[in-house]
């Protein structure tokens, strides 16, 4: 098999084995050489901390698939592990966007990705459900076509756009399913009644959890009995990263003082990480 098979191979395995594993997102491929060094097994990308990086705001149609594309490349170059991509509306309103969307990413090197339901628009920011659905169908398709095991996760964006209708959200994500989404996702779930009911309502289909959100403590222990197959962290690190960057410049221009280059990885650790 060639490497991105067994990319492939790899991945679709961790979401088939008992219990749940973590899936971090970096930005870069800095970050992702990074994460890797630390033992993690797989790697997702964050639209959000792309976006960020390059002094963008996220989910306001300020990156392309193009750009985010060579994000991802980038990012599968450095490290020996599977990827997946955050595609997402797929860039287009269109199914057959959501299509072109998965083929595009598989020629990146990707081994999974996601297609969500949100459109972007204020007015009206997530797709009807007919829409939603069709959309998926057609990723879906796109990804069984790719000679390999493309990992297609499938998200419903209710709860991070104002619509707190977890019927609805179980609706999409049970529909997803049926369509063939190999894994749900509904970001913004916030309390263990939430997800064990979106866990329940999908089974046997794997979900992803999404952490690093203020305010839900829940651990990698607490979420794997409720079932919960899969956990990323989004833009968190990102915004970790952001946010240590924030106080180190505010304690220069606030105190006239460097003390937070105690906290910083040292020179040496970094530049022999990235040697290798």
């Amino acid at each position: 098999m060639d490497v991105q098979t067994l990319r492939a191979e790899a991945f679709k395995a961790l979401h088939e084995r008992d219990g749940a594993f973590v899936i971090p997102n970096p930005w870069d491929a800095g970050s992702a050489r990074l994460l890797a060094s630390l033992g993690f097994e797989a790697l997702a990308t964050t639209s959000a901390g792309l976006a960020f990086s390059l002094g963008r705001p996220d989910a306001e149609a300020a990156m392309s698939l193009e750009e985010t594309l060579a994000n991802a490349q980038s990012i599968v170059d450095a490290t020996p592990l599977p990827v997946a991509a955050d595609l997402e509306n797929g860039f287009s309103d269109q199914p057959e966007g959501c299509a072109e969307a998965i083929l595009r990413a598989a020629q990146a090197g990707l081994v999974g990705g996601s297609i969500e339901d949100a459109s972007g628009r204020a007015d009206a920011p997530v797709y009807d459900f007919g829409r939603a659905v069709e959309r998926v169908r057609a990723a879906v398709e796109a990804a069984r076509s790719l000679p390999f095991p493309f990992t297609l996760c499938a998200r419903a964006e209710n709860l991070l756009h104002g619509r707190l209708d977890l019927d609805d959200t179980i609706k999409r994500l049970q529909a997803f399913a049926e369509a063939g989404a190999d894994v749900l996702y509904a970001p913004g779930l916030r309390s263990i009644d939430e997800i064990r009911a979106v866990v329940q309502a999908v089974a046997p289909k794997p979900v992803n959890v999404l952490m690093g959100m203020s305010g839900v403590p829940l651990s990698v222990n607490q979420l794997q009995d409720l079932g919960v197959r899969r956990i990323s962290v989004g833009s968190s690190l990102a915004r970790a990263a952001f946010g240590a960057l924030q106080r180190a410049a505010l304690e220069i221009r606030d105190q006239g003082t460097f003390r937070y280059g105690e906290q910083a990885l040292p020179f040496a650790e970094l530049n022999d990480l990235f040697r290798r």
